[in-house]
């Protein structure tokens, strides 16, 4: 028995060496057969990309002296960030004969990836021919039994199987193939159907773990991410020969972001693995009313905010300035104020409001135990992370689009944010990962054809002049202060044709809800953020100098990967958990997607945005309405009534949100006069 178990150990060993080599020969074999045979994805959702429309800019025309700014880069951007631009996925080779005469358990192997019969439901033609390239490798041998029993490293891969709900996935989607038991001999055929099922869920946990059990097209054609997901005889390849790790490898196709991994910790201690202490809590601050706090100002409050908050006593002194005083409203005090804002859903000015005094008076609500349904809505949102690259990049922006706001990271660490105004319910913003390559000040607007059609139709032009643009009639707005891209825009090609802009009317800005574009991501403060993004050689003052001297671009000298991305929960900086309505009805697509709906037809109940409705008024006798005169209603009163008090008595259910206005509120019908702006 010791003789004929070094001599397994001997095989094994042996095999694992020939696995190791097997992953370059595969990668060469996909690489040739590339050339010849189209590409497939997996149940992926990413569109494939048409060619990026490019942003026609015009040389500079001015003759103002600009030597004092610094000169822009005709070198094209460089960086080590790979463009999560949707690529051709490798296509993995046909499968070969046998090059040698199998035994029986290699012919039972083969016979079995050849029958036809399903191995798991899941698992796609592509992915069962990808394993038997893989098995063709190690020539039909099986890699995960040995003598009957699991190896080590399927021990591993099957206990990470097992725990696959700590990551929000199914671990009934991934079953645990059983060995004979009470000594029986398991035949061949046995082994060979174990041996694949083990591999067929190794491969399906891998596919699920990078964002592939979704079929996001069915979710909206405008979530693109791309999922790069490892061909099935790689993930293979590398687990055999993992050993004891086998396991965690696997587990490291899960995403392995901080905002994941809160989420995550969250889940845990829903479920009761990792009880949250009490004494982590936030207090309540009762705290006396008083005027509006800003910063400067001096008051006796502003000491206990300090305690509350871990704040210093006092502001530290610099070479320039004395330490501040305990009761002065500073910065650091402003900040803190505003993150608790942000975690309550207020509006974060950093001002210390009556609302926010009430808010820190019930500052205990936010972290107590979590509501019913926060799991699916955990697992939804922990889902949405696997649609972004494994690695963000060092230097990134990141858009949550449900939260109206943008954040800058420099070196993994937050630089700054700003508000962002994003595409209205009938037009998206779509979701996606892009590199940021240019910036241009003083841009020219050229009407996309979904707005051309009625701007034409209307003869509103203008102000526009018409052009001929790569073989089509456009109108294109010239670079000014009315232009609808505002002074500058941030440029990474992509196929939808969106970017980051500034916007004429700054005004929206100051609204909470901020779903008011076509799809693209207006900036508040754009040079600000510009002065974030650009090299150092250019600040905010030297961009500003540039308005008015004719349409200019700037390159960056490295592609800055930029995220869109849908969180509508995530645990934020303050470590507080967070919830934000659905904009665009994706949660309940995504939970019954998942198999986590409430309720059966979850998906189907989400209505698609209907065209806008006039407002009817039933007619009544000139001496009724005489008898009962009604005052008139201000118009930002009638924006805001309820749905119900204007939907038709006949109707029981509630009608669905308009196409104008915020979601879930009637918005009457605009006058007819010329809008402002087409953007």
């Amino acid at each position: 028995m010791r003789a004929s178990s070094n001599a397994s150990r001997t095989a094994a060993a042996v095999l694992a060496m020939a696995l190791a080599s097997s992953v370059g020969v595969t990668t060469l074999a996909r690489a040739q057969s590339a050339e010849t045979e189209p590409s497939s994805t997996m149940r992926s959702a990413a569109v494939e990309p048409s060619e990026a429309v490019k942003a026609a800019t015009s040389p500079s025309a001015s003759g103002d002296d600009l030597s004092s700014l610094p000169p822009t880069s005709d070198a094209p951007p460089q960086s080590d960030f790979k463009e999560p631009v949707k690529e051709e996925q490798p296509v993995t080779a046909a499968p070969s004969a046998p090059t040698q005469a199998l035994d029986a358990q290699g012919e039972a192997i083969l016979a079995r990836l050849k029958d036809g019969k399903p191995l798991l439901a899941r698992l796609t033609p592509k992915e069962r021919e990808a394993m038997q390239v893989f098995y063709t490798v190690a020539d039909y041998k099986p890699v995960w039994i040995d003598g009957g029993a699991f190896t080590p490293a399927a021990q591993s891969l099957i206990t990470r199987l097992r725990a696959a709900a700590e990551d929000g996935l199914n671990p009934s989607a991934y079953p645990v193939p059983s060995l004979a038991d009470g000594g029986r001999t398991m035949s061949p055929a046995e082994i060979a159907d174990a041996e694949l099922k083990l591999s067929a869920a190794i491969v399906l946990y891998a596919r699920d773990a990078r964002g592939g059990r979704v079929n996001l097209a069915a979710i909206s054609k405008l979530i693109t991410p791309d999922l790069n997901i490892t061909p099935a005889d790689l993930v293979l390849g590398q687990l055999a020969v993992s050993g004891t790790e086998a396991g965690d490898r696997l587990q490291a196709y899960n995403p392995n972001q901080e905002g994941y991994l809160a989420l995550k910790q969250r889940l845990a201690t829903l479920r009761g693995a990792d009880p949250v202490s009490t004494a982590s809590a936030p207090k309540p601050l009762r705290l006396p009313v008083g005027p509006v706090l800003k910063i400067g100002m001096s008051d006796p409050r502003v000491s206990l905010l300090r305690e509350h908050f871990g704040l210093p006593a006092r502001s530290e002194g610099t070479l320039d300035k004395a330490p501040g005083e305990a009761d002065v409203y500073d910065k650091a005090v402003s900040d803190a104020v505003a993150n608790f804002q942000r975690s309550h859903d207020l509006p974060d000015n950093g001002h210390l409001t009556r609302s926010t005094i009430v808010a820190l008076a019930l500052a205990s609500a936010p972290a107590s135990a979590p509501r019913s349904g926060d799991e699916a809505e955990l697992i939804s949102n922990m889902e949405r992370w696997r649609w972004l690259p494994r690695e963000l990049g060092s230097d990134y922006v990141l858009v949550n689009v449900p939260e109206y706001r943008l954040r800058v990271y420099r070196g993994g660490v937050m630089r700054d944010e700003t508000r962002v105004i994003v595409g209205k319910t009938d037009s998206p913003t779509p979701i996606f990962s892009g590199a940021m390559e240019t910036a241009v000040v003083n841009p020219s607007w050229f009407v996309p054809p979904s707005i051309l059609k009625q701007m034409l139709a209307s003869g509103r032009t203008a102000g526009f002049e018409v052009v001929n643009r790569h073989g089509q009639i456009s109108l294109r707005q010239p670079p000014g202060e009315k232009n609808a891209l505002g002074f500058i825009k941030f440029l990474f090609p992509n196929q939808h044709a969106v970017y980051l802009h500034d916007t004429p009317n700054r005004s929206l800005f100051s609204a909470s809800k901020r779903a008011f574009s076509h799809g693209c991501v207006r900036v508040d403060d754009p040079f600000r953020f510009a002065d974030a993004v650009l090299p150092d050689t250019w600040t905010e003052a030297s961009l500003r100098k540039l308005i008015g001297k004719g349409e200019r671009s700037i390159k960056l000298p490295h592609k800055l990967p930029v995220h869109i991305a849908y969180f509508t929960a995530f645990v934020d900086d303050a470590g507080v958990y967070r919830t934000l309505p659905d904009l665009y009805g994706y949660d309940a697509k995504i939970k019954e997607a998942l198999g986590l709906s409430t309720r059966p037809g979850a998906m189907v109940s989400v209505p698609k945005e209907p065209a806008r409705r006039m407002a009817s008024v039933p007619s009544v006798p000139a001496a009724q309405a005489n008898a009962h005169p009604k005052p008139s209603r201000p118009r930002r009163e009638a924006m805001r009534a309820p749905i119900e008090q204007h939907a038709p008595v006949q109707r029981q259910r509630r009608a669905a949100p308009a196409v104008h206005g915020e979601p879930d509120l009637w918005t009457p019908a605009p006058p007819p006069s010329t809008p402002r702006f087409w953007w």
